[in-house]
């Protein structure tokens, strides 16, 4: 059976630092984009990185990029999304997704249109 496991959110100070995890049990890595998307109340989602499993290049939105790094372990089928420099605007519900295609790793993000997501951990920013 296949699960998705988000952990790793919090409240944390602006400026400060969290490491989100999720956790792809029985998901081939090598033949599905991974990836993280927001979603805060009353807003649209939001694709945040994603990463062709096994060896891709990541993608990340405008908004995250230079603060934010996807990467995966294949020995643990787990994906991690560090969060620095956070902002309020970070606030949100964080999910963790895959998809196996055909849709590109770039047009995931940009649609965040993930067939399979869990169910998600709330990361909150003070400012």
């Amino acid at each position: 059976q296949r699960q998705v496991a988000e952990s790793g959110g919090g409240s944390v100070q602006a400026g400060g630092s969290l490491r989100l995890s999720c956790a792809l049990e029985n998901y081939p890595f090598r033949r599905n984009c991974l990836g993280w998307f927001r979603q805060a109340p009353g807003k649209r989602r939001e694709g945040v990185a994603s990463i062709a499993g096994g060896d891709g290049a990541p993608y990340y939105s405008d908004s995250v990029k230079g603060r934010f790094t996807i990467s995966q372990d294949n020995a643990k089928n787990t994906m991690y999304l560090q969060m620095n420099s956070l902002k309020s605007e970070d606030t949100a519900m964080y999910f963790c997704g895959a998809d196996p295609g055909p849709s590109s790793c770039l047009t995931v993000l940009r649609t965040a249109t993930f067939k399979t997501w869990g169910q998600g951990t709330q990361v909150t920013v003070s400012s």
